[in-house]
């Protein structure tokens, strides 16, 4: 029997590891059992220190080389893209056996129709995280959720949550470089892809 990890098309082949990735990528956005639906991101403070924290993937497009995540207005990540759009995404699955990192720019949408929309469609208790009274990160003299006490505990009515629309965001990632790295037993593989004339370019590395 020819060992699976061997013939799969993502062992010794370019193209096969990219399309895998973009696949993994993909489906951490739609599944939420998925090892890549909730990644590490990483963004460059005005000191240049690397700030990482774990976000939600809502949406992927291969063919755009997009990743879209939602985020908070007031949080420093998002005056850290406006000053540095520099942003990386680091995503791994254990059953999967694979690691990929992507670097590319970032920037962040407040307003207009796909950012209404996707605040509308978004379930009550989600949008209450964008109630808090302070930003996100911002220091407290005591514990706390930072939701007002009227929301607490429950799901807040849509007339409730009318101010709060003006603390959303989608941050947009688009990519423009991806390392891979795949770990098996035979051997592992390592290739890297940049995004350069209108196509990615891959070529292999040592793992």
């Amino acid at each position: 029997m020819k060992d699976p990890e061997l013939t799969s098309p993502h062992y010794n082949d370019l193209d096969g590891s990219l399309d895998y990735a973009w696949s993994l990528i993909e489906d951490g956005a739609n599944n939420r059992r998925s090892a890549f639906h909730t990644p590490a991101v990483s963004t460059v403070s005005d000191n240049g220190t690397p700030q990482s924290r774990i976000l939600v993937l809502r949406h992927a497009d291969k063919a755009k080389r997009l990743l879209r995540f939602n985020s908070d207005t007031r949080s420093p990540k998002v005056a850290e893209i406006a000053a540095n759009s520099k942003m990386s995404v680091l995503l791994y699955d254990s059953e999967t056996k694979v690691q990929l990192r992507l670097s590319g720019n970032a920037h962040t949408c407040t307003t207009g129709p796909q950012v209404d929309e996707i605040w509308h469609n978004a379930d009550r208790y989600a949008r209450r995280c964008y109630m808090t009274q302070g930003a996100p990160s911002s220091m407290s003299d005591h514990p706390t959720s930072g939701l007002p006490a009227s929301v607490e505990g429950r799901k807040p009515e849509e007339s409730e949550l009318i101010p709060a629309r003006d603390n959303f965001a989608l941050l947009i990632f688009e990519a423009a470089q991806i390392d891979w790295l795949y770990l098996a037993t035979q051997g592992h593989r390592r290739a890297r892809w940049v995004w350069r004339d209108g196509n990615w370019q891959g070529s292999w590395a040592f793992p």
